[in-house]
């Protein structure tokens, strides 16, 4: 049970940073859906850290990797927002558009992976 209330706490806070950050103003006249791409990129990122710090240190209660990765991460970064907006773009005719959304959002993603782990990894924590 407590490993619920980690994650729940942990989406709580996670969506509660989503949602702010999807308040900050931005140019509204791009069609590029800036924030959620930024905020699936950074919460890329920060998955990678959390692993790699989990994997150098085996004394880290997993309850907190839960809270860390599946709450906060999991509540923060947005895959169904990411469709929905693709989806958008591509019945707006802006399919070229969509296209290097989609494609910038995998690759980069999985890259932020990887550097959050790297950089973790020659980091001592």
């Amino acid at each position: 049970m407590i490993e619920c209330i980690a994650v729940g706490l942990g989406g709580f806070i996670g969506s509660v940073c989503r949602y702010r950050i999807g308040l900050i103003p931005v140019n509204e006249n791009t069609v590029f859906p800036i924030k959620t791409f930024a905020i699936n990129i950074f919460g890329s990122f920060l998955i990678g850290v959390i692993t790699a710090a989990a994997m150098k240190n085996h004394d880290l209660d997993p309850r907190l990797i839960l809270f860390l990765k599946t709450g906060i991460c999991g509540g923060f970064t947005t895959f169904s927002t990411f469709a929905l907006e693709t989806e958008g773009l591509i019945r707006q005719g802006n399919l070229g558009v969509s296209i290097l959304y989609g494609v910038l959002s995998v690759v980069l993603g999985i890259c932020a992976v990887f550097a959050g782990e790297i950089l973790t990894n020659r980091l001592t924590i």
